[in-house]
């Protein structure tokens, strides 16, 4: 359980923005209501339980930008901004436009409340917990998007926000504004409209069945309860921490086992990359029958776990980081530490972008017709130094064909062997990996290591990664 008393996470600054949220009023009697009916102990147990996630629930969204400051994203217009592969001038208002509504079509996957238990546990939240599955959603919600959705497609609603979503200012101006408390931001703003959706198109068919497979219940093929399910295999459990490269191999499983028969997931081994494993994993049988599968070639969601240095980024690969987040394949980087995943998706000079999970939100039931999709999606920019990035994290590519595959092998290896360090972060080889490991308990034995007193040693993150 998150510890209320821990300071703010050393990630977020000051100056860092704040997402445009409603308030959490701590005030209100109905947020600790725990009802009056049950028998003993068995109600106790559940009325603490209640009210610890609806504390903790409200202590995030205090702590990540519940209180409702609104301070408009601020992003400078003299430097292009880079999102997920293209770049945009923010001193042209189309520009600028095109951001905003290709930023606010990003699927946003945050904590939820309200859901149905967890198998096994009794919680109904994943606050204080949850973050790094999140991001992982959200690196898969993007990679169905690009596999799923016609290139350049944008939310309808976007379309119809309040024109005030994205400040942009001149460079002396952001300089002077970030030296000022975030309490002396203005007024609040409208929140976005989000109903001018044409629900009846093929694309907001596809988008709203995207997001449906995410939902917070046991039956959605990519939602909390099956990644949970499938984390078992590594020795994970509801409320656990999830690093981002036992998170990779999850995916990958949960993909293998939905209807998405036309895309596969690879995820790398010792930050390698083994093409011939790529070329059979997407190799396709008669068997397949749609369109990608008829053509020989099914999609490829490329996943890679590496660390950028020991206990904070290596400075050096800072440059490798950024070539690989302007390249068009990139589906972005998940990445954090306990209690503290994000979801990275471009730059704009030694500022990374990215969507926080960490906002508590209703479960939406997914299951109704039109389920409002307003939640999924975030239109407000937040913005942290590159030398706060965790160096623990897990990069995504796409590849739509085999021609893609060997573009994205070219562009990846430009990229990374342009880093000033002397070692690309992961490396392309040709043929297949002969061990065939797995960081899966499914191919190896978990042993629990024991300390100079007898006791048990928990596993550290650090040993999932291969340091370089």
């Amino acid at each position: 359980m998150m510890d209320v008393s821990d300071e703010f996470d050393s990630g977020m600054e000051a100056t860092d923005d704040l997402a445009s949220f409603e308030v959490v009023n701590l005030s209100n009697p109905s947020l600790l209501d725990l009802g009056t009916d049950g028998d003993g102990h068995v109600q106790e147990s559940k009325d603490r339980t209640k009210l610890k996630t609806k504390l903790i629930s409200a202590w995030n969204n205090v702590r990540y930008g519940g209180w409702s400051l609104k301070s408009k994203p601020r992003l400078s217009k003299s430097s292009p901004v880079c999102l997920l592969g293209q770049s945009y001038q923010l001193s042209f208002s189309g520009e600028r436009e095109s951001f905003r509504r290709v930023f606010s079509s990003l699927l946003w996957m945050t904590y939820r409340r309200g859901f149905p238990p967890l198998d096994g546990s009794a919680l109904t939240s994943d606050a204080g917990w949850g973050c790094m599955l999140r991001s992982a959603q959200m690196l898969l919600a993007h990679g169905l998007m690009l596999h799923m959705m016609p290139a350049g497609w944008t939310w309808p609603a976007t379309h119809h926000q309040t024109k005030d979503d994205l400040e942009v200012v001149d460079a002396h101006v952001l300089d002077d504004s970030l030296r000022e408390s975030r309490h002396d931001s203005g007024k609040h703003r409208r929140r976005s409209l989000g109903t001018a959706l044409d629900c009846g198109s093929h694309e907001e068919r596809t988008h709203r069945r995207i997001v449906s497979w995410f939902g917070d219940l046991p039956s959605a093929p990519f939602g909390l309860h099956r990644l949970v399910e499938l984390g078992r295999a590594s020795g994970k459990r509801a409320g656990d921490w999830y690093g981002p490269a036992i998170v990779a191999h999850i995916l990958q499983k949960a993909v293998a086992a939905s209807e998405v028969s036309d895309l596969a997931v690879y995820v790398a081994q010792n930050c390698t990359v083994y093409v011939g494993d790529v070329l059979n994993l997407c190799g396709t049988s008669h068997t397949d029958l749609s369109a990608r599968c008829r053509s020989g070639w099914k999609s490829l969601v490329l996943l890679v776990p590496v660390r950028l240095g020991s206990d904070a980024l290596n400075p050096a690969y800072t440059r490798c980081v950024k070539r690989l987040l302007e390249l068009r394949c990139c589906m972005g980087i998940i990445g954090g530490k306990p209690k503290h995943s994000l979801f990275f998706v471009g730059f704009q000079d030694d500022q990374l972008i990215y969507l926080d999970p960490h906002y508590c939100q209703a479960a939406v039931d997914v299951q109704q017709d039109n389920f409002p999709l307003e939640s999924f999606h975030c239109k407000t920019v937040r913005k942290m130094p590159f030398n706060r990035m965790d160096p623990s994290c897990t990069v995504g590519f796409y590849a739509g064909s085999r021609a893609d595959f060997q573009a994205l092998c070219s562009d990846v290896t430009k990229a990374l062997t342009s880093s000033q360090e002397k070692y690309p972060i992961f490396t392309f080889v040709e043929g297949h990996n002969v061990e065939e490991m797995s960081c899966t308990s499914d191919s190896f034995t978990h042993i629990k290591s024991k300390d100079k007193p007898g006791r048990i040693r928990k596993k550290s993150c650090l040993e999932e990664f291969v340091l370089l």
